[in-house]
């Protein structure tokens, strides 16, 4: 039986794991791509997509919730400001979650964890 059993812990005691899923939230706000393990990825998406859907809600209070999470200014400028214009027409799934196979160090399962409609970067030219 799974009762109480809702919070992934990761392994990490209380104050640690919400350390952890704060800078995970922050980080991939600011960079819109990050790379990490599976079950972190599945743990900070529905943070995210809260975070995305307080901005959508623009108001003081929202801007305060979200500084309560995130606690770089900048980010949150960037979310309020930038993000929720992106996101406007769409009413969920902000986050998406790719699997990249395995570390090669501890077998651990990898993941992409990126915004939807992120901005793609060009490629490089130094191969030619």
């Amino acid at each position: 039986m799974r009762h109480g059993r809702r919070v992934p812990k990761l392994g990490r005691t209380a104050a640690h794991r919400k350390a952890l899923l704060r800078n995970l939230v922050t980080d991939l706000l600011r960079h819109e791509r990050i790379k990490t393990t599976l079950p972190k990825a599945k743990a900070v998406k529905p943070l995210a997509e809260k975070m995305v859907t307080l901005a959508k809600r623009g108001d003081l209070h929202a801007r305060r919730q979200a500084l309560a999470v995130i606690r770089d200014k900048g980010i949150v400028h960037k979310l309020f400001a930038e993000l929720v214009e992106r996101y406007a027409g769409r009413t969920g799934g902000y986050v998406r979650i790719l699997k990249l196979g395995y570390r090669r160090g501890d077998n651990a399962s990898m993941a992409l964890v990126e915004m939807v409609d992120a901005p793609m970067k060009e490629a490089s030219s130094e191969g030619e």
